[in-house]
């Protein structure tokens, strides 16, 4: 709440390079799918792909994370991939004390990493439908399909055992679209929550999307649903603007990336991909001591924020943005008991 306070304040100045409030690493780009809706990872791609750090690099680049961000996002690629998954997560809970530790998983491996449950507040698992058509057409090859549908019942059901919470992310395409009322009735069986973001093409919603009466149609429930406490993560701002692809002011850094080595990318993924005068890889990790000599040396690299971008509809820029841009739509969904705050890296 400190640091959402001190963004307002910041942003009553005219600043938009917000403090943080978690950071994602990527901790490896290798992968084990090809989800055709994926544009930056695939095991077709994993031989282009940056290497992943040694454990020790990786432990000193999350030590520099946590001087600056107490909230831990670790994603890929496939992070259960990455050899030393658990050493790093052990490392982050029990020395580093991040407040929130998450991990993003397509489910794939989870049945061999069940002892990293312990360590995580929030295990995400990427889900788009519960048909094994769908997924194969999609997603998850068919030799993969029940085996992911188990590992997600199996951590399900653990949930109460080892403290965290399950969520599921269920990439609405053209696809997957007919099946997402199975998918939420799944999620119910399982006691697991449920966050959704539109195929992105280029950062925009894929066009198939936001000319289809059906898509709207299930934003519209989406809304509804929430509304009457079924447990949908995000916010009623978040999925208002996907009803209507409205503008709003996009705050990157709320939530930096770290690449698999070490470098950060400012002032946003989208930006450091284009390269150029607004954004890049400006400062590695492991070559400074503290987050905010990191910051600062993106910052005199690049330069403040953008102030006029506003074409990215990726849940996992627009969500906090919109949280942070809209205080007391926030506050009144908290007092609601409803959960905005949670929300899906892309």
């Amino acid at each position: 709440m400190f640091t959402y306070l001190q963004n307002l304040i910041r942003l009553r100045r005219g600043d938009f390079t917000l403090s943080p409030r978690l950071a994602v690493y990527y901790v490896t780009m290798q992968c084990n799918l090809n989800c055709t809706y994926c544009e930056d990872f695939g095991a077709r791609r994993n031989h282009q792909v940056t290497p992943a750090l040694p454990l020790a690099d990786a432990k000193r680049v999350l030590e520099v994370t946590r001087t600056g961000v107490d909230r831990l996002w670790l994603t890929g690629g496939e992070p259960l991939m990455y050899p030393e998954i658990q050493d790093l997560l052990d490392y982050a809970q029990s020395n580093l004390k991040f407040r929130e530790i998450s991990l993003i998983t397509n489910g794939t491996l989870l049945s061999q990493h069940l002892s990293l449950l312990p360590f995580l507040d929030r295990l995400i698992v990427s889900l788009d439908s519960v048909a094994s058509q769908t997924l194969n057409a999609v997603s998850v090859p068919h030799a993969y399909t029940d085996a992911v549908l188990a590992n997600v019942r199996t951590a399900a059901s653990l949930q109460k055992t080892h403290d965290f919470k399950l969520i599921l992310n269920a990439v609405i395409t053209p696809e997957t679209l007919p099946g997402m009322d199975k998918l939420l009735t799944f999620c119910a069986e399982n006691n697991a929550q449920i966050s959704f973001s539109p195929q992105s093409v280029n950062n925009l919603p894929r066009y198939e999307l936001v000319t289809s009466p059906e898509y709207r149609t299930f934003i519209k429930k989406i809304i509804e649903l929430k509304k009457q406490g079924v447990p949908i993560l995000g916010s009623f701002s978040y999925f208002n603007i996907l009803l209507d692809q409205t503008p709003y002011e996009c705050y990157p850094t709320l939530i930096p990336r770290i690449l698999p080595d070490g470098w950060l990318a400012y002032p946003c993924r989208p930006m450091e991909k284009v390269g150029g005068e607004q954004g890049g890889r400006a400062v590695n990790l492991r070559n400074v001591q503290t987050w905010d000599e990191a910051w600062s040396i993106a910052k005199q690299t690049y330069g403040a924020v953008p102030t006029s971008c506003v074409s990215c509809f990726q849940q996992c820029y627009a969500e906090p943005s919109l949280m942070q841009a809209h205080p007391f739509a926030y506050l009144t969904e908290r007092l609601r008991g409803a959960d905005p705050g949670s929300y899906a890296p892309g």
